[in-house]
């Protein structure tokens, strides 16, 4: 690289030297190659220069997943089988067809969820024996806490369509706790000494697999007649859970795109997953930054962009994404997402915490007395005012 110290031939000429090691003949691969990913993923195959070390894979997609399809939609999900690098989150993506249930059931995690399309009727039974009902449409969010039975049915001609967050990386949709199941595992004299009822309605119980998903008729009354409903037999609930993401006001916004936060401080119910919604706009970018309270888990709902997770010790390693994509970044690990498409780039991060936290590489600069920080980087006074200063995490 040149000694210049003027600023610009510098950083031509680090551009002339990035250009270099991305196409020369050092990075030509003459043998087989599933062009296929390569497409995909064009920073994995050819890294920036700037890449460097051993970092695993932070990518998965949910089209590599085995999809269990039966009667009434069907299921596949990412855990710590297919993303091992998650080791405290998982994700499981489910359809449902017109008055179809994901039956009822509940699981050792809790539950956070969003509506990709399409409109639910879901169901919740809390300990203090409340029953919670409500409808979701797309946007929208709900928590089952952990232990807590639920129910979900698709609702309109077109059904719905939604991703399921759990905090528990090695969680497993084959391993939920199902009515069906345990009736079926029960003694029938048992069944009937618990329910009160005669031999010739047990039988009447599902036999052989477990319903799981199956379809089923809409719901012939409405929200409001069946709130009332269930009112006669078991408490009110005491708070929500579910939260009207759809209609809520972005947290932060700007030209450059806006993040919607939920987490315990405005969705009570959600005391162990915290999460945000980032749209980012064409040709901008979630700035440099990280998390100090937990590691991060994206699904990536429409665009495509690239990120690249800095977790230290030298290393740093960049991969591209699209819609359908499942991303993380370890515990307390930079890194910043640039939409690289022409349409908005949206996507979540969840974490398991109460209260969605960051610190931004910006924001901290810029708070810092200005002679700790030109000490550090070279920078000078006139070069660091020009550092944004605002708290807004996107980018132009």
């Amino acid at each position: 690289m040149s000694s210049s110290s003027d600023p610009t031939e510098l950083l031509g000429s680090l551009a002339r030297e990035t250009d270099k090691a991305e196409r020369d003949t050092s990075a030509s691969n003459p043998g087989p190659q599933n062009l296929g990913l390569v497409k995909l993923n064009p920073n994995a195959d050819v890294p920036p220069p700037t890449d460097h070390g051993v970092v695993e894979p932070f990518w998965y997609s949910y089209d590599l997943t085995h999809r269990r399809v039966q009667e009434g939609g069907w299921t596949h999900q990412v855990t710590t089988r297919e993303l091992p690098v998650s080791k405290d989150i998982a994700g499981v993506n489910m359809r449902l067809t017109k008055g179809s249930f994901r039956e009822l059931h509940w699981h050792l995690a809790d539950e956070w969820a969003i509506m990709l399309s399409g409109k639910a009727r879901v169901t919740v039974f809390t300990p203090d024996g409340a029953m919670f009902v409500d409808d979701v449409s797309a946007g929208d969010l709900w928590l089952f806490p952990a232990g807590a039975p639920h129910s979900i049915q698709a609702l309109g001609e077109d059904g719905c369509e939604f991703l399921l967050v759990f905090n528990q990386g090695d969680f497993s949709e084959e391993s939920t706790l199902l009515l069906s199941d345990w009736l079926k595992h029960t003694p029938p004299e048992i069944l009937q000494r618990n329910f009160g009822l005669s031999a010739e309605a047990i039988a009447k119980l599902p036999k052989g697999e477990p319903l799981y998903i199956f379809p089923s008729d809409e719901p012939e009354k409405s929200l409001e007649q069946e709130i009332a409903e269930v009112a006669q037999h078991a408490a009110k609930p005491k708070m929500s859970y579910t939260f009207k993401a759809s209609t809520m006001k972005p947290t932060k916004e700007s030209d450059a795109g806006n993040v919607k936060i939920i987490d315990s401080r405005n969705f009570p119910a959600s005391q162990k997953i915290a999460s945000a919604i980032v749209t980012v706009k064409p040709g901008c970018m979630r700035e440099l930054h990280w998390h100090p309270n937990g590691s991060e888990w994206q699904y990536w709902i429409k665009g495509k962009g690239r990120m690249t997770v800095f977790p230290g010790q030298e290393a740093a390693r960049t991969m591209d994404f699209t819609a359908n994509d499942v991303g993380f970044v370890s515990n307390m690990a930079g890194h910043y997402i640039e939409n690289t498409g022409d349409e908005d780039l949206v996507f979540l991060e969840m974490f398991v915490a109460g209260e969605f936290q960051e610190i931004s590489l910006n924001r901290w600069l810029r708070a810092l007395p200005e002679q700790a920080a030109m000490a550090h980087t070279n920078l000078s006074r006139a070069d660091l005012e020009k550092i944004p200063t605002g708290d807004h995490p996107l980018l132009r």
